[in-house]
């Protein structure tokens, strides 16, 4: 009797090149790679800094809690902070460094209780109008022509133009900051230097304001108090925001909050323009005056392709062990949340945009302390903004070839450069 031929085993698929245009485009089949392959990743980034990535959805749940893991980018093993390699270009010359995404408890916890006094949900519950009135009014721009930028034209203007009246910029000013956020969110497609000369405008520009504030506030605040009125009210046990902390939170809430709804609404009516079937069935729902299916098609669609590819930056403040991964103190570690959230061992046909999925954890807001303090605003947007759109403009399409849209390049967020509809003109 002869022996047992051995079967070879299969060749490993050779592991994917990250962050180039390729990957920008579609990063989900490298995602499934490195899931299968390599879960927690060291890698180059095109900075130069290297970088932890973790893929599987039990591991990232793990990283976005874990203590050992600092916000601080005083841990980080190299003096790559202070070049603006990691966090955002231009916050520590600006003095704009206290915000929620760069410190730990306890500072961290005092912070979020203050800031938490004043960005309420019976807040932003009562800033609906406002969202509303500001859809229309965009959508009334050009619902005559039968066609739009949707980015330009829509997904950006919508939330800086929120944020800003919710915190309290003067309407005459908006602008600036709509030209302002526009440069940071180019990710380096703009002039040399342009993220922190933005950042640095944005700063003078809030001390100014929070000072003229806090002349006027009264003992008393109005039921419309704007938030940066509120962040400056807010006290515990007698204790308040410094000047920084009020201009750190207001810059942070602008930054992070308003990029993350611009990819959200463009991302997400991508996503609803690619599978024709989902997204009628979302309007017969929304026609039917049923808010349940927007409500859960919304967070389906955080995560089947989210606005934010990776959490923020953090660093082992000592040496652990991650997904049988060592990682040393000091290392930078990215939790890769559109990995996580396509993990088939969490959820059932991840590849597939199911608006009715019911078992939907997603970490598209975070997970823990860190959870994002601004998501029922973005909820509220993206459930505003998708609703209003799909109601006015019921035959919308897409007016360019997928292969031909270009994403933006850049580490944290996901989100399109431009998205061409066209449409039925219809009057306002």
């Amino acid at each position: 009797m002869g022996c047992p031929v051995a079967q070879a085993a299969a060749p490993r698929a050779p592991a994917p090149e990250l962050f180039t245009w390729e990957f920008a485009a579609d990063p989900y089949p490298a995602y499934a790679w490195l899931r299968a392959h390599a879960p927690v990743h060291r890698t180059a980034l095109p900075s130069g800094v290297e970088a932890w990535l973790v893929t599987r959805y039990p591991d990232a749940r793990q990283a976005l809690a874990d203590v050992r893991l600092s916000k601080n980018p005083v841990h980080h093993s190299e003096a790559a902070h202070g070049k603006g390699k990691v966090g955002i270009p231009g916050e520590r010359s600006a003095n704009l460094m206290t915000h929620l995404l760069n410190i730990d408890p306890p500072d961290h916890t005092r912070l979020r209780r203050l800031v938490s006094k004043a960005f309420t949900p019976r807040r932003v519950a009562a800033f609906a109008p406002r969202v509303q009135e500001l859809t229309d009014t965009l959508i009334a721009g050009f619902a005559e022509r039968g066609e739009a930028d949707l980015i330009h034209e829509f997904a950006f203007p919508l939330p800086i133009y929120a944020i800003c009246d919710l915190l309290g910029v003067p309407r005459e000013d908006q602008d600036d900051f709509r030209d302002w956020a526009g440069m940071m969110i180019r990710h380096g497609g703009g002039p040399r230097g342009g993220v922190a000369r933005s950042v640095k405008k944005m700063r003078g520009y809030l001390a100014e304001l929070i000072h003229r504030k806090r002349e006027t506030l009264g003992d008393t605040p109005a039921p419309d108090e704007d938030l940066i009125s509120g962040l400056i009210r807010a006290s515990d046990h007698g204790e308040h925001l410094t000047e920084n902390e009020v201009a750190a939170m207001a810059f942070i809430l602008l930054f992070a909050g308003f990029e993350t709804t611009v990819n959200l609404i463009g991302n997400g009516t991508y996503a609803l323009l690619r599978n024709p079937a989902q997204r009628e069935l979302l309007q017969k729902s929304i026609e039917a005056g049923d808010a349940e299916l927007l409500a859960t098609g919304v967070e389906e669609l955080l995560r089947y392709d989210g606005p934010v590819e990776l959490a923020t930056w953090r660093f082992a403040t000592c040496d652990l062990t991650l997904g049988g991964q060592r990682i040393a103190e000091g290392d930078p570690v990215l939790v890769v949340l559109a990995a996580a959230d396509r993990d088939p061992a969490r959820f059932a046909e991840p590849d597939v945009l199911d608006l009715t999925r019911r078992d939907n954890p997603h970490l598209g807001y975070g997970h823990g302390i860190h959870y994002c303090l601004g998501a029922p605003l973005a909820r509220l947007e993206g459930q505003t903004a998708l609703a209003t759109l799909l109601t006015r403009l019921p035959d919308i399409r897409l007016a360019a070839e997928p292969d031909d849209l270009r994403w933006r390049g850049g580490l944290i967020m996901r989100g399109l450069r431009s998205l061409p509809v066209e449409f039925t003109p219809t009057r306002p």
